[in-house]
């Protein structure tokens, strides 16, 4: 068995890191799915997916301010829409990730929570879920 399931993602900044670790829980437990796989895809060039620690709220505002420097807004690009800057970022980060399903749950750590990555915002997203069961 197979589903797919698409979430919609409201972003309220330029940069921002979004904990939907409980929308994800929420449409794998909608599938009845007991042992599988869970797929993440973001359809968008300029936002991204990522699993990191979601205890600490300075762990985003440091994660956020790092990858600043390590990509700057302004840093003599050339594309047109004057957004290089989220592309490189969300191309770093990856546009999907893959987590096991056993009795029903994902599986992550303790510590572990799923992030939409928004670089280019604040926008309207999606996010496709697609639930393997196996």
């Amino acid at each position: 068995m197979t589903k797919m399931i698409t979430l919609g993602i409201s972003t309220d900044a330029h940069s921002q890191m979004k904990d939907i670790t409980a929308e994800v829980k929420r449409a794998v437990a909608e599938t009845g799915v007991e042992n599988g796989v869970c797929i993440l895809f973001v359809p968008h060039t300029t936002g991204a997916v990522t699993i990191n620690e979601n205890a600490d709220p300075d762990v985003v505002r440091d994660f956020l301010y790092e990858i600043d420097k390590v990509v700057p807004w302004n840093d003599g690009y050339r594309h047109y829409e004057g957004n290089s800057a989220a592309h490189l970022k969300a191309s770093m980060i990856g546009f999907s990730e893959t987590i096991l399903i056993e009795n029903g749950k994902l599986v992550l750590g303790t510590w572990q929570g799923i992030y939409f990555t928004e670089f280019d915002g604040p926008r309207r997203r999606k996010l496709h879920i697609k639930v393997l069961a196996g």
